[in-house]
């Protein structure tokens, strides 16, 4: 049998929450998540992202309003993770460089550091013993969160994560196949079969709740035009050629 530890165990018993109790998170404690969040890997140590922590009901209120998931608004604390670039044009500039932050490759440094931070800071709050979820939604209202949380240029929200006590906890949901997901050597491409076994993992896991198919839903995601609020956004904030 495999020998694990404290740290995988939580990793492997993670579950999304979205119904909190009415419980606060201790100062010291959101510290601790916040430090744990700016301890994550993150691309030449540029560390380009920031964070909103939303905890007064009035600011969850003015997110809700534009972006209406009720994780929001009823958490202990809403975390907005941004991509940052703004301390960036600062550096450039202090030393009389050319700032061009435009373009793919600075939305994925942006990205990617705030999602590790992120990480870092649910995996914290867990082992707390706090619950979350992360909400990526709020991209479908970037410009009225950016308004919101009043982002200057170079900066764009990209995911926040809804923080509190656990109102109720669901069973960790089914994940696919490790060998669908992790190759050795080289890239195994799958077939429609995987897609199908899954489905019906996933229906299973439903039970009596009716949720759409796997399938589905990755069609309402990629069976359309994406939605244009967060490239819109993006423009308008300099990170984007028009």
């Amino acid at each position: 049998m495999t020998e694990t530890n404290e740290t995988i165990d939580l990793m492997m018993n993670h579950t999304s929450v979205r119904n909190f109790t009415e419980e606060a998170i201790e100062p010291k404690d959101l510290e601790k998540i916040l430090k744990a969040a700016q301890m994550a890997s993150t691309w030449k140590n540029f560390q380009s992202y920031s964070v909103i922590v939303v905890e007064s009901q009035a600011q969850k209120d003015a997110i809700y309003e534009f972006q209406p998931q009720k994780s929001i608004k009823n958490c202990a604390a809403y975390l907005v993770f941004v991509g940052d670039l703004n301390r960036a044009q600062k550096a450039v500039e202090l030393d009389q460089g050319n700032f061009q932050p435009q373009g793919i490759e600075s939305l994925l440094i942006t990205s990617v550091d705030a999602a590790t931070a992120g990480q870092n800071a649910l995996l914290a709050a867990e082992s707390l013993g706090y619950n979350g979820v992360m909400v990526g939604l709020i991209r479908d209202q970037s410009s009225e969160i950016s308004k919101v949380l009043n982002l200057p240029d170079y900066t764009y929200p990209i995911f926040g994560i809804a923080l509190g006590k656990a109102a109720r906890l669901n069973k960790v949901k089914p994940r696919l196949p490790l060998e669908a997901t992790a190759f050795k050597e080289k890239y195994v491409e799958q077939t429609s079969e995987t897609i199908e076994k899954y489905d019906q993992v996933q229906e299973e896991y439903a039970g009596n709740r009716r949720l759409n198919k796997w399938s589905e839903r990755i069609v309402d995601q990629w069976g359309q035009p994406e939605i244009s609020a967060s490239t819109e956004n993006l423009k308008a904030k300099k990170l984007l050629f028009n």
